[in-house]
């Protein structure tokens, strides 16, 4: 069973910063599995953020380039997500998400992804 779990949202001011977790179990081996970031604000549509492949490419959405970092630790089966320089409409529940398929290029597409946390919340106050 596989199973992803978040960790590191919180409330912080405008151009500070957070650093979120994606902690995996059962998606084995987890270095060859694309995971991704992704959100929801209220009322709006889950958004993509960052992904990371088993080859280590990275892709990121246009809104949160040179200011969030995807990366993984393979031997801790996490992925985290660092944002800097966070901006009031940052404000989400993040959620993480693994790819069952072994992707060469890690994909932004939310329906590439079977399998998904259960969201941590960040508050970005103005």
């Amino acid at each position: 069973q596989v199973q992803l779990v978040e960790s590191g949202g919180g409330l912080v001011q405008a151009g500070g910063s957070l650093r979120l977790s994606c902690a995996a179990s059962g998606l084995l081996p987890f270095g060859r599995h694309a995971v991704g970031w992704f959100r929801q604000a209220p009322g709006l549509e889950r958004e993509f953020v960052a992904t990371i492949g088993w080859s280590l490419r990275t892709y990121y959405a246009d809104s949160v380039k040179g200011r969030f970092t995807i990366d993984r630790d393979n031997a801790k089966n996490t992925v985290y997500l660092q944002m800097n320089s966070l901006k009031p409409e940052d404000t989400a529940v993040y959620y993480c998400a693994g790819a069952r398929q072994s992707f060469a290029i890690p994909p932004m597409a939310s329906e590439a992804y079977n399998y998904w946390g259960q969201g941590t919340q960040v508050t970005v106050s103005s």
